[in-house]
């Protein structure tokens, strides 16, 4: 098995903790904003029924980006928070394996 330096492992959740933070951040910006988006496209509607201008909300073509840009900002997110996962996961390998060495050497001694 392939030994990871822990510390590499720390410095790159230290360097992209602010990029997750941003990331994660950017998400519900868009979540919270579709609600936004979805209030002002249904008030362009010239449709009296409310389901109608809903339909108009959803169906519009800005609406329909807002959620591209939604998809892209939860795949940002989740990339940076499974890089960070596994950065993690080296350092708990690493304490493990460590862990480890000290039982066999004490057991050789």
């Amino acid at each position: 098995m392939k030994l990871h330096d822990p510390n590499k492992a720390i410095d790159y959740i230290i360097a992209n903790a602010t990029k997750f933070a941003e990331a994660k951040a950017n998400r519900v910006f868009i979540e919270e904003y579709r609600k936004s988006k979805k209030a002002l496209l249904m008030a362009q509607s010239s449709a009296e029924a409310a389901n109608a201008r809903e339909q108009f909300a959803y169906g519009h073509d800005e609406y329909i980006e807002l959620l591209n840009g939604l998809k892209s900002a939860v795949e940002i997110e989740e990339k940076l928070k499974w890089e960070l996962e596994a950065a993690r996961l080296r350092v708990d390998v690493w304490r493990s394996q460590e862990a480890s060495n000290r039982n066999q050497e004490r057991a050789t001694q």
